[in-house]
């Protein structure tokens, strides 16, 4: 199978936004039918244009891929002045859209498996995701993630809300922005940027510095939303929904922040393993940062979830 160009499609949700959508297929070709779907849902204050070089490896492997911008992101919002504002409950939102383009999915590839690829802020919402919908997927990959907040997360949620009465719910609050980025380059010091918590490739950090529609400061109502978001996405109540036969695959570099050093990235491991998940595995990857599709060994990383993707379709 070959490689094609991307396709790109909208759809609209109920509240009349039009969610943009990237749809990466291999060719035609009876000899090698479609194995499986990956959708993809991307991270915070980038886009799902970032993982073209991924969905390429996947069609090569056989699978069609989608990924759609969450609303407040790429074309979704439209213009790089939008970025990060993304309205009231927004997440629940995002995970609704998850929903939808499941749908289209569905209906276009119904007798293949649809697995989810979820990466940082995408993981989160991918949790969520599976706790209300995982009978709609064959298997979720969470990349870049992490597990339960701790105690703070009601001060920064307190944090959020005083900075929208005082400064405008569309304000770009650099405080917030602090307070969740402001520690993650001290490992990497002396730091070439802001952002070399994300890759140890420069090129790749300079890739996403360049791009207008990644790395913005975004709104106080957007970190309102995700604190009071992320405080309820651990209740057990909602976990113990997870279908307990969904394969599930944990992956991090060891040196991630967002995942604590990979202590995080455990801790969900864990979660997973205690409520009943019978197909859960977890890769720490030796002094991968964030983003472990942009690390110097991104072949390598690539290869491991088709491979984990290939064995849950039967193919191995």
């Amino acid at each position: 199978m070959l490689f094609l160009l991307r396709e790109t499609f909208t759809f609209e949700d109920p509240v009349g936004s039009h969610i943009f959508v990237y749809k990466w297929s291999p060719e035609e070709d009876a000899e090698a039918p479609v194995r499986g779907v990956v959708q993809l849902a991307h991270g915070m204050v980038e886009t799902a244009a970032r993982y073209e070089r991924f969905a390429e490896m996947l069609t090569k492997a056989g699978y069609v891929v989608y990924a759609n911008d969450h609303r407040g992101h790429g074309m979704t919002a439209g213009k790089p002045d939008n970025v990060g504002v993304i309205g009231e409950d927004g997440f629940n939102w995002m995970v609704n859209n998850m929903r939808q383009l499941n749908g289209i999915i569905r209906d276009a590839y119904p007798d293949v498996p649809v697995f989810l690829f979820a990466h940082s802020m995408g993981s989160f919402l991918a949790q969520r995701y599976c706790c209300l919908y995982g009978e709609t997927i064959a298997g979720a990959v969470f990349s870049g993630t992490s597990g339960k907040v701790g105690p703070l997360i009601h001060l920064a949620v307190y944090l959020a809300k005083r900075e929208m009465r005082r400064r405008g719910k569309h304000s770009r609050s650099k405080l917030l922005n602090a307070l969740v980025f402001g520690q993650y380059n001290n490992a990497f010091r002396p730091a070439r940027t802001d952002f070399d918590w994300l890759s140890a490739d420069p090129d790749e950090v300079d890739k996403y510095i360049a791009d207008p529609y990644c790395g913005a400061v975004v709104t106080a109502e957007f970190y309102y939303e995700l604190f009071r978001w992320q405080r309820d996405n651990y209740k057990p109540e909602l976990l113990r929904n997870i279908p307990k036969r969904l394969p599930v695959h944990l992956m991090s570099g060891d040196r991630d922040p967002l995942g604590k050093n990979g202590k995080g990235v455990l801790e969900l491991f864990r979660t997973f393993v205690n409520i009943g998940i019978k197909d859960v595995t977890c890769k720490l990857y030796p002094q991968g940062r964030h983003e472990m599709l942009n690390e110097v060994n991104r072949e390598e990383v690539m290869q491991d979830v088709v491979n984990w993707l290939d064995a849950r379709c039967g193919t191995n």
